[in-house]
């Protein structure tokens, strides 16, 4: 039985968190123990990889610098979108492995900013339309692509974890009604 999206998406978000991200110590740091990980000691000026939710704690202490080379802004989020609405219905672009925490995480600062700065509100409103229309977008070639005969290796390989999950559950159940309409299954 295929993974429910829900638990995809909650799954990639655990993943995500537990990703290894480069960072830069802001200042010294003596060696800190949390739950059985032990990180540091660290050395101002030094850089470090550590896991992705330890690091966003240690910015928020002002004791690293989180790089975040992967991370969404307006520019990137509108590139993906111009490239996803150019793509033919049943071609659908590659996303980073990580898209959908890292959009969920854009959006989260774009709201604080705007909650802070109401004159952001727009860049905002802005960047909700541009990631439903690119949500909306794929899910209409993912539905296309659980609804077609077999896909080649290099399509699948473009959808995200929770993307691929939602695909598979959707060709399962396609295929299965299919079945049961084309075989009569039920009817005497």
């Amino acid at each position: 039985m295929m993974p429910e999206p829900s638990t995809s998406i909650e799954d990639a978000e655990s993943e995500f968190e537990n990703t290894p991200v480069k960072t830069t110590a802001r200042r010294d740091c003596p060696e800190i123990k949390l739950a059985g990980l032990k990180v540091g000691p660290l050395e101002e000026g030094g850089e470090y990889e550590l896991m992705y939710w330890i690091a966003r704690e240690l910015e928020k202490a002002g004791i690293v610098h989180l790089h975040e080379e992967e991370a969404l802004d307006a520019v990137k989020l509108y590139k993906i979108h111009w490239k996803e609405r150019v793509q033919s219905a049943k071609q659908i672009i590659s996303l980073s492995k990580n898209f959908y925490p890292r959009l969920r995480r854009y959006l989260a600062s774009q709201r604080k900013e705007a909650v802070r700065k109401p004159e952001k509100m727009k860049d905002y409103d802005k960047a909700v339309r541009l990631s439903k229309d690119i949500i909306n977008c794929r899910l209409k070639k993912i539905i296309s692509l659980a609804s077609a005969p077999k896909q080649t290796h290099q399509t699948l390989n473009n959808l995200t974890r929770e993307e691929y999950a939602l695909h598979e559950q959707l060709n399962t159940t396609i295929s299965s009604w299919r079945g049961r309409i084309l075989e009569g299954e039920g009817v005497s």
